[in-house]
């Protein structure tokens, strides 16, 4: 596409400018689609900061809760179940373990231990307030990741949504004119033939 004498660059992109042929759903539509872009990056921006600030609170409620706890198992890891593959390509078995809580009462639960350990060794597991097993807060990097991808995921998700909201404004302004251009048609469409074979 050549580009139009002494023409600006943003003018190729922007359809308000001064142009005989332009109507005022072209305004219209261009509007739309600025305000839209521009919409979209400032609620991605905005819900992204909040959702990260939300899941890095959540990660430090759990830190501050948690306690490492020394426990017994109560059985060895031979027959346990395999747990899932973590991140870092390390995996644990679930079996069965005991310790003993803040009160002084013994307890026993399932948790995920290293693999190889005979009954009667010692493991550290993590247990909240009310001295529940619960799964080992994350740290460091893998906390990082959890609260970076948190805002990525949110805000992608919440910008595409804005996104298509524009699109579907876009598409109701665009077959509104299909229609009035339609309707002018039925009008003229008779006189255009009659000149024609007249």
């Amino acid at each position: 596409m050549a580009r139009t004498p002494g023409a600006r660059p943003w003018e190729r992109l922007w359809r308000r400018r001064r142009n005989p042929l332009r109507r005022r759903s072209d305004v219209a539509e261009a509007w739309v689609l600025l305000a839209g872009h521009v919409l979209a990056l400032v609620t991605a921006v905005c819900v992204g900061l909040l959702a990260a600030g939300a899941v890095g609170s959540s990660l430090a409620d759990r830190r501050a809760e948690a306690r490492p706890v020394t426990a017994v198992l109560t059985k060895g890891t031979a027959d346990a179940t395999p747990a899932p593959v973590t991140d870092d390509g390390s995996a644990g078995v679930w079996t069965t373990v005991r310790w003993t809580d803040a009160n002084g009462d013994t307890r026993t639960g399932r948790a995920e231990v290293p693999p190889g350990r005979k009954a009667g060794s010692t493991v550290t597991v993590w247990t909240d307030g009310s001295g529940r097993l619960v799964t080992k807060p994350p740290e460091g990097v893998e906390a990082h990741f959890q609260v970076v991808m948190g805002g990525v995921t949110a805000g992608a998700a919440c910008g595409g949504l804005v996104l298509g909201a524009g699109w579907l404004v876009r598409r109701r302004i665009r077959q509104r004119v299909l229609d009035q251009w339609e309707a002018e048609w039925q009008q003229v469409e008779p006189m255009w033939r009659k000149r024609m074979t007249g």
